[in-house]
C-alpha cells in the first residue's frame, strides 16, 4: 500500500491548505477548484486531506455506502433495516479524464436485464464516492458527457442510470475537488460554478521555501513510511482540531449582520445567482468553527469571500478569474459606515483571543513549517509550493487573489494612418519587416459567428462543431457490439432475436435473446476539431482599424471555438517568415491573449505561412489522427517577399502551398479582409487554390447569414411580404 504524502508536512500554499481543511471540516461548502502552473503540489496536497477526513459509518455489505442510521430506500442493495453499522475511512476516488460513461455512474447488465428481468447493476465512481471525496485531476480536460453527469449528480445528490426503459439509482452526495492548468483551457461556466471555492496556487519564488520543498521531497521519496510516521503526531492533531470544528459547527451563530455583509459583496462584486451568497455563508461559518469561536465576524466574511467568488465573476471567457481585494475592503468599509454597530461579543467560552488558522500549530504555513518548526522534523516536501503572503492579523490565513487582468496591449495613438490597401506597408518594412513594425492595436468587440465545420462524416473528440459519429447524439441505425454494450438498439435486438425463438424453445411470454442478438445504436452527434488560425500580420493589414476589426473577427472566431470544445493554434506570418505563436492547445484563452498582443508590420510571406500550417497539421495528425483540422486563413490575399532570381514569385509560392493543403484534404476557409472601393479579389483565388471556401469579413457574421436567409424566405413567400 503505497503512503500518503503528510499533509502537515505540506511547505506554504496557505490558500490551498486552507480550502481543504474548510472543506473538511464543513463538507456542505461544496468541494474545491484547484488552479495553478504544473508542479506546485496540487495532487498532493488533495491526495494528503483524505487521510484526515474522519471516519464514516456504513451499512455492512452496502456497495453504495449507506448511512445505517438513514439508510437509502431507493439503494439497489437494499432495502437496508436501520441499525448499527461498521465504521471505515472516508474514500477518495480519483476520475480520470479518459473515463467511460459507464465507468463513471456504472453500468447495466442489459442482456441479463432482457432475458431474466433482473437489474444486474455494477456500480460506478460516483457510488464509490458517495459521502467521500470524488477528485478530478486536470478536470478542465474532462469530456463533455463527462462534465453533464457530474452536473446532475451535483445538482440532485443522485445518480441515475437508464437503459432502454431499466433505471437504476442511488444517492451521490460527495466533495467535488478538482485541479487544472489554466494554460490548457478553462471550464465550462456551469461546472465552474459547482466548485464551492477556488484557489490560485504558484511555485514560490523564496529560496528558503524551495529548498525545504525540495529536502522533504527528497526524504519523503527515500523512505516514505519513516517520513510519515515523524509527522504521525501532526497529522493526529489536525485530525483533532478538524473534529473539534466540526462538532462546533452547529453550534455557530451567522448573524443577520453577517448576512447583510455577505449579501453587500456579492452584490457588489455583481455575480450570477445565489450560489455564491449560500457558498460564502458556509465558507464564513466554517472559518468560524475553524478558529473556535461560535460567531461570524468580518474577517470571516472577509476571507469566505477571497474563497469563494473569484471563480464566480467571469463575464466571458477570456476574462481572468480574480478577486479584487481593495474593492472588497471598500465594501466592507462601507458596510460598516451604514451600520456602525460593531461585531458583538465573542463568546466567552471560545478561544477568541488566538484565532488560530492553519499557519498556527500542526500544519501551518508559517517559519514552522518552512523549516524552523521547532522540535519537528525538516526533511521533505510536497511537489511544490504556494507564494502567498499570510494576514499580518492573527486571523485565519486567506489566499492573495487579486483580478487577474490580461496584460492591455499597446495601441496607436489616434495619429495613425487611414486605412488603405496601397502596398505602403511594405514599403515601410524593408526586406525583413523589422524597420516597419507597429505596435498592436486592440481587438474590435467580439460577435457571434456563423458555424464553420468540416464536410463529411469523423469520429473525433466530443464538441459541438463537425458531424461525427459519437456515442451520443440522434440514432442513425444499428450494429454488433464493439467491445462493450454501452447503447442498446432495442427494436434491432428484437428482430435479430424473433427468428429464433422456436429454434430456442420458447415457451412464455419472455423473450429468449443471446449475445448475439444485441445491437448498438448507431449515433450521430458533433465532434471538436482543431482550428488552426493562419493571420496575415504584414503591413498591408496594419492600418490601425482594419487591423482591430481582424482582431476582433479571429477574436469571435476564438470564442466560437471555445463554445463548440475545440482546439485551437495561432500561426502568424510576416516580414520574412511565419511564426507559430501557439502551438494546438484547448486554452482558448491563452490564444485570445497572444492575439491581443500581436504587432504587425513588413511584408507578406504568405507562402511561408501556409507552410508552416502543413507542417503543424502533419505533426498533430500524427499525435490526434481522430481530430480533424479546420485551416481558418485570415488575409487579404496579398504576397509579398524578397525576390531571388530563379525562384517563383511570391504569389506562384503561395499558391503552390495552398495546392499542397489542398491535397492533403484539409479543410480550409478563408476570411478576405480586403476592404476599401477596389478589390482585387486575392483572398478568392486563395480560396480556390486550397478548395476552400471565402468569407468576408461581414459575411463572418451570424446575424447577416440569418438575415440572408430571412431574405429570401420573405422572397419566397409573397403573403409573409405582404
Amino acid at each position: 500500500m503505497t503512503t500518503t504524502y503528510p499533509f502537515s508536512a505540506i511547505v506554504g500554499m496557505d490558500g490551498l491548505r486552507l480550502a481543504l481543511l474548510l472543506n473538511a471540516v464543513s463538507p456542505a461548502v461544496g468541494g474545491v477548484l484547484v488552479r495553478g502552473e504544473k508542479g506546485t503540489a496540487k495532487s498532493t496536497a488533495v491526495r494528503a486531506i483524505a487521510s484526515l477526513l474522519p471516519e464514516v459509518d456504513v451499512v455492512a455489505g452496502c456497495r453504495f455506502s449507506c448511512d445505517p442510521a438513514a439508510p437509502d430506500p431507493s439503494c439497489p442493495d437494499g432495502p437496508h433495516e436501520p441499525g448499527t453499522g461498521e465504521a471505515r475511512p472516508a474514500r477518495m476516488v480519483e476520475l480520470p479524464v479518459g473515463a467511460s460513461e459507464d465507468r463513471l455512474v456504472g453500468a447495466l447488465d442489459i442482456e441479463r436485464a432482457l432475458s431474466d428481468g433482473v437489474k444486474a447493476f455494477e456500480p460506478g465512481l460516483l457510488a464509490d464516492a458517495h459521502r467521500g471525496v470524488l477528485y478530478v485531476d486536470e478536470v478542465n480536460l474532462l469530456h463533455d458527457h463527462l462534465i453533464d453527469l457530474l452536473l446532475d449528480a451535483a445538482a440532485m445528490g443522485a445518480s441515475y442510470v437508464e437503459r432502454e426503459g431499466v433505471s437504476v439509482r442511488h444517492a451521490a452526495r460527495f466533495l467535488l475537488v478538482g485541479t487544472m492548468n489554466p494554460e490548457e483551457g478553462e471550464l465550462r461556466p456551469q461546472l465552474l460554478d459547482r466548485f464551492g471555492l477556488t484557489v490560485e496556487v504558484a511555485a514560490s519564488r523564496d529560496t528558503g521555501e524551495r529548498v525545504e520543498v525540495v529536502r522533504r521531497r527528497l526524504a519523503y521519496d527515500e523512505d516514505p513510511e519513516g517520513f510519515a510516521a515523524r509527522w504521525a503526531a501532526d497529522e493526529e492533531a489536525l485530525r483533532e482540531r478538524i473534529a473539534a470544528a466540526r462538532a462546533l459547527l452547529p453550534r455557530v451563530a451567522l448573524g443577520d449582520r453577517a448576512l447583510r455583509q455577505i449579501a453587500a459583496v456579492c452584490a457588489g462584486f455583481e455575480v450570477d445567482g445565489m450560489r455564491a451568497d449560500i457558498v460564502t455563508a458556509r465558507t464564513a461559518t466554517a472559518l468560524a468553527a475553524w478558529a473556535g469561536r461560535t460567531d461570524v465576524r468580518t474577517e470571516d466574511v472577509r476571507g469566505a469571500a477571497l474563497l469563494s467568488l473569484p471563480h464566480r465573476r467571469r463575464r466571458a471567457p477570456f476574462d481572468a478569474p480574480g478577486l479584487d481585494e481593495e474593492k472588497l475592503d471598500e465594501i466592507l468599509r462601507r458596510f460598516e459606515e451604514d451600520d456602525p454597530d460593531p461585531d458583538p461579543d465573542p463568546d466567552p467560552d471560545s478561544d477568541s483571543d488566538s484565532d488560530p488558522g492553519p499557519g498556527d500549530g500542526p500544519g501551518g504555513s508559517g517559519t514552522d513549517d518552512a523549516g524552523g518548526r521547532e522540535g519537528g522534523p525538516r526533511e521533505g516536501a510536497g511537489d511544490g509550493a504556494c507564494e502567498q503572503a499570510p494576514p499580518a492579523e492573527p486571523e485565519p490565513s486567506v489566499p492573495d487573489q487579486r483580478t487577474g487582468e490580461h496584460e492591455t496591449a499597446d495601441r496607436e495613438s489616434d495619429s495613425a494612418p487611414a486605412d488603405r490597401d496601397g502596398g505602403a506597408g511594405e514599403a515601410d518594412g524593408g526586406a525583413g519587416g523589422a524597420g516597419g513594425e507597429r505596435a498592436a492595436v486592440g481587438a474590435a468587440e467580439p460577435f457571434r459567428t456563423r458555424r464553420l465545420d468540416v464536410p463529411g462524416l469523423g469520429e473525433g473528440a466530443a464538441g459541438r462543431r463537425s458531424r461525427a459519429r459519437s456515442a451520443h447524439g440522434r440514432t442513425t441505425g444499428a450494429r454488433r457490439p464493439r467491445g462493450t454494450l454501452a447503447a442498446l438498439h432495442l427494436s434491432a435486438t428484437v428482430r435479430a432475436a424473433a427468428p429464433h425463438q422456436l429454434a430456442r424453445g420458447r415457451r412464455g411470454p419472455g423473450l429468449l435473446v443471446r449475445r448475439d442478438d444485441l445491437r448498438e445504436a448507431v449515433r450521430e452527434g458533433r465532434e471538436g476539431n482543431l482550428v488552426l488560425f493562419v493571420v496575415d500580420a504584414s503591413g498591408s493589414m496594419a492600418a490601425r482599424k482594419r487591423m482591430s476589426a481582424i482582431k476582433g473577427a479571429v477574436l469571435s472566431l476564438l470564442l466560437d471555438a471555445y463554445q463548440r470544445r475545440d482546439k485551437v493554434g495561432l500561426i502568424t506570418f510576416r516580414g520574412a517568415d511565419a511564426e507559430l505563436a501557439l502551438p494546438p492547445t484547448s486554452s482558448v484563452d491563452t490564444a485570445a491573449t497572444r492575439l491581443e498582443r500581436l504587432p504587425t508590420g513588413g511584408r507578406t510571406p504568405l507562402a511561408a505561412g501556409l507552410l508552416k500550417a502543413r507542417e503543424v497539421l502533419r505533426v498533430e495528425r500524427l499525435r490526434d489522427p481522430a481530430r480533424r483540422p479546420l485551416l481558418v486563413v485570415v488575409t487579404d490575399g496579398r504576397a509579398t517577399e524578397a525576390r531571388r532570381s530563379g525562384r517563383p514569385t511570391p504569389v506562384e509560392r503561395a499558391g503552390r502551398a495552398a495546392r499542397m493543403l489542398a491535397g492533403d484534404g484539409v479543410a480550409s476557409v478563408v476570411v478576405d479582409c480586403e476592404s476599401g472601393p477596389v478589390r482585387l479579389g486575392l483572398a478568392g483565388a486563395l480560396a480556390r487554390e486550397l478548395r476552400g471556401t471565402p468569407v468576408t469579413l461581414d459575411e463572418l457574421r451570424a446575424d447577416s447569414v440569418t438575415a440572408l436567409v430571412r431574405d429570401v424566405r420573405t422572397v419566397s413567400n409573397p403573403r409573409r411580404a405582404a
